[in-house]
């Protein structure tokens, strides 16, 4: 865009020079003003228009990551799944700690579960990450400016953000209220989160006394903000706790109000004051006291008001599914040997304050509600196809026979847009699919075809570029249980045991990416269905035409007419997928 405007203006001063000899002065400065009043007029409405801002860092092993504490385990990406013959896709496991990068914090962080008897502990012990209300998640961004205490001057030390400064920006601007995000904003994570060994000054050298710490706000200003009903706090500091000795009053006076908040967002100079729709969202830990996560902004009307009137109200959907060892969260494969990393909550050491273990969690990077992105399905460049398994090469042929050529790539999740996830919700009802299929065609799903799109058209119009299609079949609503009751969610229909789940053929998917359509969501496990043959030609065609799925979805009934789809991924370098989290605004 900027260069857009650059070239516009260079054309403009080009052709005044050519223009200059024989023109009368007058009659320049009237083209010349009318040009600017033009191109600032044409810039206003760009500005005007609403994106999609990504406020959180990047996760990768050679970056600051978790709390600089021992018991804390680095964040590691191991790329087990790697296509040849053992596989046609990419995957990875995850070690994934809750305090790594852009991350939520909620109640239990600090606050114990009542039952527990422990001090400080109240109701709000049991909001977990899994209990937090969606609507929560999301308001309109109030930035307080506290670039000035950046850089204290005492190694190991926060400067403090003091009530007064609350107070003063509401007489600047206006009282907070409920449904208000305050963003604290000194520009720290823009300065320091570098790669290692920069990337030391982050969290480290600040922990060690080193260096000075962060800004944040002391006890009283939490209070002040309880006493405004704001609910939902940000800070683009390492923590929302002060060094050396305010970190843990600091989160006890907000979260026994039941607060949560975001740690470690960046790029908050990219938000208006007042204006922007704020929202963190991260995975759905059961139980977690805290979560890695994605923070994003709409900046702009009427989007961003729609979103941010919709927060107020409490009009939010949680579309996600929640990550337990007892739910089919993770891909069990057919037969012997064929899982993918199941998901594990690894207990690290105990926090006696809370009466609980802090955790991190091993996962595949496909599991519960997450991101399909083409690298998925899709080889990097140059990939010799030889590599595959004679019957993947042969399914190969018969694809490009039919589809053209597959392609390659190398989006990875932290390259996805999240303008490309996030857009107004088209919800195309697919229960009619369900019993389909014969039990003799097992392992096999009832196909969603491009007449069941086309007939969606008919009686609620044509899709439009950049909506997100979701496919609603009432599957996981239905299948998605505690084990072994939730075997029937993907092991049985993967076993040949009962039906798989509605899914799309690689004609729906090019039929798709013909409308303009970017990202396709679904209720089901997967985009791809129980047989493996038809589940990779919709890969591959989703991959080929740049698109991206989110899958295993829950609870997309219970979407109105119009809802505007939210989904983000963890910002991890170099994922094939991405755990994430799906809400809507309505």
């Amino acid at each position: 865009m900027a260069g857009t405007a650059f070239g516009s203006t260079w054309r403009r001063d080009h052709r005044t020079e050519n223009l200059r000899a024989t023109v009368p002065a007058f009659v320049l400065a009237w083209l010349f003003l009318g040009g600017v009043a033009v191109g600032l007029a044409a810039d206003a409405k760009e500005k005007a228009q609403p994106r999609i801002v990504d406020l959180s860092l990047l996760v990768a092993p050679d970056y600051p990551g978790p709390w600089p504490a021992a018991g804390f385990p680095p964040f590691h990406m191991n790329h087990y799944l790697e296509m040849g013959p053992l596989s046609p896709y990419n995957s990875d496991i995850l070690a994934l700690d809750g305090n790594t990068g852009t991350q939520l914090d909620v109640p239990p962080h600090s606050i114990p579960h009542p039952d527990t008897n422990l001090p400080n502990a109240g109701p709000y012990g049991r909001v977990y990450t899994d209990k937090v209300p969606a609507w929560q998640f999301g308001g309109e961004a109030c930035v307080i400016d506290c670039r000035d205490l950046l850089d204290s001057k005492v190694n190991g030390a926060s400067a403090l953000v003091k009530k007064e400064r609350i107070m003063e920006w509401e007489r600047r601007h206006r009282p907070l209220a409920p449904g208000d995000v305050v963003l604290f904003y000194s520009g720290y994570s823009n300065k320091y989160f570098q790669p290692f060994p920069a990337g030391r000054r982050f969290l480290a050298e600040p922990v060690e006394g080193k260096s000075p710490a962060w800004p944040d706000p002391d006890p009283d200003c939490m209070e002040y903000l309880a006493s405004r009903k704001v609910m939902t706090l940000g800070t683009d500091s390492a923590s929302m706790g002060p060094l050396p000795d305010l970190a843990e009053p600091t989160h006890l006076a907000g979260l026994k109000y039941g607060m949560i908040w975001t740690e470690s967002a960046t790029g908050l100079d990219q938000l208006p004051t007042t204006g922007a729709f704020y929202c963190m969202i991260g995975p759905k830990h059961a139980d977690g006291p805290y979560s890695e996560g994605r923070a994003l902004a709409v900046v702009g009307d009427p989007l961003a008001r729609r979103l941010i009137d919709s927060a107020r109200k409490k009009q939010v959907v949680d579309l996600s599914v929640v990550l337990s060892m007892d739910l089919p969260v993770s891909w069990p494969g057919r037969g012997a040997g064929n899982h993918r990393q199941s998901y594990l909550k690894v207990p690290l050491f105990l926090a006696p304050n809370l009466g609980i273990y802090h955790t991190t969690h091993l996962l595949d990077s496909h599991t519960g509600t997450h991101l399909v992105p083409p690298v998925y399905a899709l080889p990097p460049a140059g990939f010799d196809n030889g590599k595959y398994a004679a019957d993947v090469q042969s399914w190969l042929a018969e694809y490009e026979q039919r589809y053209g050529a597959r392609g390659a790539s190398d989006m990875t999740t932290e390259k996805v847009p999240l303008s490309q996830t996030c857009g107004w919700a088209r919800v195309i009802d697919v229960r009619h699919r369900i019993g389909a299929t014969k039990s003799g065609s097992w392992p096999n799903s009832p196909e969603i075809t491009v007449a069941d799109i086309q007939q969606y058209e008919k009686q609620h119009g044509e899709l439009k570029p950049d909506e997100i299609v979701i496919f609603a079949s009432g599957y996981d609503d239905t299948y998605f249980k505690p084990l072994p009751a939730g075997l029937a969610c993907m092991a049985d229909p993967l076993n040949g045991k009962r039906e798989g789940w509605p899914a799309p053929g690689p004609d729906a998917i090019v039929y798709l990416a013909g409308k303009g359509i970017r990202c396709i969501a679904t209720d089901g496990p997967t985009l791809g269905g129980a047989d493996p043959k038809r589940a990779l030609m919709t890969y591959w065609a989703l991959g080929s035409k740049g698109m991206v799925g989110v899958e295993f979805l829950t609870a997309v009934a219970k979407l109105p007419k119009e809802a505007y789809f939210i989904f983000a991924a963890v910002k991890v370098r170099g994922c094939h997928g991405g755990p994430g989290r799906a809400i809507a605004l309505f």
